[in-house]
């Protein structure tokens, strides 16, 4: 189950940073529409993908380990079943929430990260959320 809103609202208007498992370039992929409304909206991206190099004006890492900034929020475009080692990583990352887009949900993961004393959200989008919540941050 995920938090109140008044739990998420706190998060997104506190948080700087987002991590995105998986932010393609394509700009027809949903990742990467979801990213530019983040961008938009304040927030520092960082691309989490191998085989990317940059998105968004922002340089790719390969896995979460390699960020080197603090992460506020890990969100996920990966399918259920790999969810569970990212948030295994975003809990070492010391990230504040693991954020599983949109149709996705799994109950490890879940698990994982609130054992790590992260917030989770799933099955949600976290662009749809900013507007609904009309948060703007920077």
């Amino acid at each position: 189950m995920n938090p109140p809103d008044s739990v998420i609202r706190e998060l997104l208007v506190t948080s700087k940073t987002i991590a995105v498992v998986g932010l393609s370039s394509n700009p027809e992929r949903s990742s990467n529409g979801v990213a530019g409304r983040l961008q938009a909206a304040g927030y520092r991206i960082i691309p989490v993908n191998p085989n990317e190099k940059e998105v968004w004006g922002e340089r790719a890492y390969a896995d979460l380990a390699s960020v080197p900034v603090a992460i506020d929020i890990v969100d996920v475009f990966r399918r259920p079943e790999y969810t569970p080692p990212i948030a295994a990583d975003a809990v070492k990352l010391g990230a504040r929430a693991l954020w599983l887009q949109q149709g996705v949900v799994n109950e490890e993961a879940e698990r994982i990260a609130r054992a790590g004393g992260l917030i989770v959200v799933m099955d949600a989008c976290l662009a749809v959320m900013v507007s609904r919540m009309r948060v703007r941050v920077g």
